[in-house]
């Protein structure tokens, strides 16, 4: 079932040039059936975003900076939030900010059982990150849209994307799919990329230059892919394993 979901975007912590993208990336999650942005837009600084709000349907909300600093225009979301959560029309918010201060709000949606979405600039502080079920940075939109533009898609990602990809991150997925895989080590892709969202809602193969999780696990050599046909042969499945070590004695003949 798809989710209705309300947006709510922090118009002083967001530029007004990925607004297409983040409406096309919410879009895959659920109806956007409340879209709102809020700021003080008696302010100059705004003035780019008034010129996409009609276009994509976005309600702007003015919120006078009584005093100096932004933290008017973060209370005036943190209380529509609570206003729409109690209306009951809702099962699901994306809450677009850099912002850490919305930490706690993201934290007690979900608390209520909403899913939340989380969208803001890399530079966003990591307790605001692991406080949404999924985190998604807006310069990778940005960035697949205008490669999108250019080249056709395919799964055939340069090479290069691969520097991407720390050893960090290695044992980070290895260590996923050994606490998901059967007793021969081979785990269910679906249920991997399932458990990585989990424990970190801002991994995304698109971080690394990958469309899919597929190409990215194909692209890392610690792991391997083997690819199955379902119970009525319609459709592959693809399960992935991490490859086993060479012990020294192997090495040598």
């Amino acid at each position: 079932m798809d989710l209705n979901i309300a947006v709510l975007i922090d118009g002083d912590n967001i530029p007004s040039a990925y607004v297409k993208e983040m409406m096309a990336e919410i879009a895959k999650y659920g109806n956007p059936t409340i879209k709102r942005i809020y700021g003080d837009w008696t302010n100059p600084r705004l003035g780019k975003w008034k010129n996409v709000l009609l276009e994509n349907a976005i309600t702007p909300i003015q919120q006078y900076g009584y005093t100096s600093g932004k933290n008017a225009t973060d209370s005036a979301m943190i209380i529509d939030a609570m206003d729409i959560l109690y209306s009951g029309k809702v099962n699901g918010f994306c809450i677009v900010s850099s912002d850490s201060d919305f930490t706690r709000l993201a934290t007690r949606l979900r608390e209520a059982g909403m899913q939340v979405i989380g969208m803001g600039e890399k530079k966003t502080p990591k307790p605001f990150i692991v406080a949404c079920d999924r985190f998604i940075y807006i310069e990778i939109l940005k960035a697949q849209s205008e490669e999108a533009l250019g080249t056709n898609q395919s799964e055939n990602v340069p090479e290069s994307n691969v520097d991407k990809i720390t050893p960090k991150d290695i044992r980070l997925i290895a260590s996923t799919i050994d606490d998901v895989a059967d007793d021969d080590g081979w785990a269910f892709l679906g249920d991997v990329g399932s458990l990585l969202q989990k424990r970190h809602p801002n991994f995304d193969s698109r971080n690394y230059g990958f469309q899919k999780l597929t190409p990215l696990m194909s692209a890392i050599k610690n792991f391997e892919l083997d690819r199955r046909e379902d119970s009525r042969g319609r459709n592959k499945l693809v399960y992935v394993k991490v490859k086993e070590k060479k012990s020294s004695h192997s090495r040598k003949k």
